[in-house]
C-alpha cells in the first residue's frame, strides 16, 4: 500500500493512532466504524508499507529534569560527501540530539538538543560536538518557551486544490 492510495478509513485509523497509540484493535475499530478483523488488516498493511513506522510514548522532559531545549546551527568547513557523512554518523550516536536536519541557508545542519542544564549543554558542545572533524562554526539558541508542540502529522489537513471554475492562471 502506498501513501497515495490511502482512503478516508486509513486516514481515520492514522489520526486515531496518532492521538492514542495504546488503543486496542477493538477500540480503534469502533472509532473508525469497522469490524475488528478488517481494521487489524488495515493497520498491519499500514505498518508493512512503512506508513506507520513505530509506536512511541511521549514523555514530559520537565519531569525528567531535561528542561533545556536548544537549537544548534552547525556549519561545516566543506560540504563534501565525506564530511557530511562523518558529521551525520557521529550525531546519530548522541542521545541528547533529538532531531538533526541538513539545511539550506546560513548553516549546514540544525540540531534540536535536550539537556538538563547549561552545564550539560556546555559539556555536550565542548566535549562532543566540537570534536567532530570538519566543523567550522556552532551557534546555539535556547528555547525560552514552547508555544506549540505536535507529533501528529496533519493527515486531515486540506490539500491545496482549485475551486471549481478556477484555472491556475488568470488572464
Amino acid at each position: 500500500m502506498l501513501p497515495s492510495t490511502l482512503d478516508a478509513t486509513d486516514r481515520k485509523i492514522l489520526a486515531e493512532l496518532q492521538r492514542d497509540a495504546k488503543l486496542t484493535n477493538v477500540e480503534l475499530a469502533q472509532r473508525v466504524h469497522l469490524s475488528p478483523s478488517p481494521c487489524l488488516a488495515r493497520v498491519r498493511a499500514l505498518e508493512e508499507s512503512g506508513v506507520i513506522q513505530r509506536y512511541v510514548s511521549l514523555l514530559d522532559p520537565q519531569k525528567l529534569q531535561l528542561g533545556v531545549n536548544v537549537f544548534i546551527q552547525v556549519s561545516l568547513e566543506r560540504q563534501v560527501d565525506r564530511a557530511l557523512e562523518t558529521f551525520e554518523d557521529t550525531v546519530r550516536r548522541f542521545p541528547q540530539v533529538l532531531e538533526c536536519y541538513l539545511m539550506t541557508g546560513d548553516s549546514d545542519y540544525l540540531l534540536r538538543v535536550v539537556v538538563s542544564d547549561v552545564e550539560a549543554l556546555q559539556a555536550f558542545i565542548v566535549d562532543e560536538l566540537t570534536r567532530i572533524p570538519g566543523i567550522a562554526s556552532i551557534r546555539s539558541s535556547f528555547a525560552l518557551k514552547q508555544v506549540k508542540y505536535e507529533t501528529a502529522l496533519p493527515i486531515d489537513a486540506p490539500t491545496r486544490t482549485l475551486r471549481p471554475g478556477r484555472t491556475k492562471t488568470r488572464s
